[in-house]
Order: structure tokens, then C-alpha cells, then sequence
């Protein structure tokens, strides 16, 4: 009953870390922009990696009581680095100069760059 349960958990999560890695491949082929392409791969990406990397430690947990930690360091490692390089292509990106998709509504940074220029 057990490892019922846990089988279903594991395909639960592998399963959806597939589906977010495909909304992720979606995103940056149907987005406008390097920013929204950007913010597209990292988040959902990161997400779908980290759910698969989980899905397969508790596999090998479950079916041979091996408790790998290169999958959790491996996981910490994602979610700490892809968030870090999404953000500095986008930063890279934004001090280049390169336009923003026309649906673009507000620009936060410009906002707060003005904000701070002014309390200088």
C-alpha cells in the first residue's frame, strides 16, 4: 500500500515537472521578448528540473533505499543558480538598451533608477 502511494507521488511529480518544462519550451518560443523568454525559462525550467530531480531521488529511495544526496545538492544548486542568471541576463539585456515587446505596460527598473537619481 505503501509503495502504491509512493509510486503515484513519483509520477505526480515527474509528470509535472515535465509539464512545467514544456510550458517553459513554450515560453521561449512564443514570447515577445528576451525578458519574458527569460523570465520563462528560468522560473518554469527551474521548477520542472527541481520536480524531476525530486521524482528520481525518491525513485531510488523507494526502490533501493539508497538516499542519494547528489540529487538534492543538485536541486539546491538549480534553484539557487537559474533564478541568479535569469535575472543577470535580464539585467545585461535591460543596460544594452534592448527594447522592451510594445504590450510592455510599466518599467519597475527605469522607475527606481529615476527614484534613486533623484535622492542623490
Amino acid at each position: 500500500m505503501t509503495e502504491t502511494i509512493i509510486s503515484i507521488i513519483i509520477a505526480i511529480l515527474i509528470l509535472l515537472g515535465s509539464l512545467l518544462s514544456l510550458v517553459a519550451s513554450i515560453g521561449v518560443l512564443r514570447l515577445p521578448d528576451v525578458y519574458t523568454r527569460s523570465h520563462a525559462a528560468s522560473k518554469s525550467a527551474t521548477l520542472g528540473v527541481m520536480f524531476i530531480l525530486l521524482g528520481a531521488c525518491l525513485y531510488f529511495f523507494q526502490s533501493e533505499q539508497i538516499f542519494n544526496s547528489r540529487l538534492i545538492l543538485a536541486i539546491a544548486f538549480i534553484f539557487l543558480t537559474s533564478p541568479v542568471a535569469g535575472q543577470l541576463i535580464i539585467r545585461s539585456a535591460y543596460n544594452r538598451k534592448i527594447p522592451m515587446a510594445d504590450e510592455t505596460i510599466r518599467d519597475d527598473l527605469k522607475e527606481a533608477r529615476d527614484a534613486a537619481a533623484k535622492s542623490k
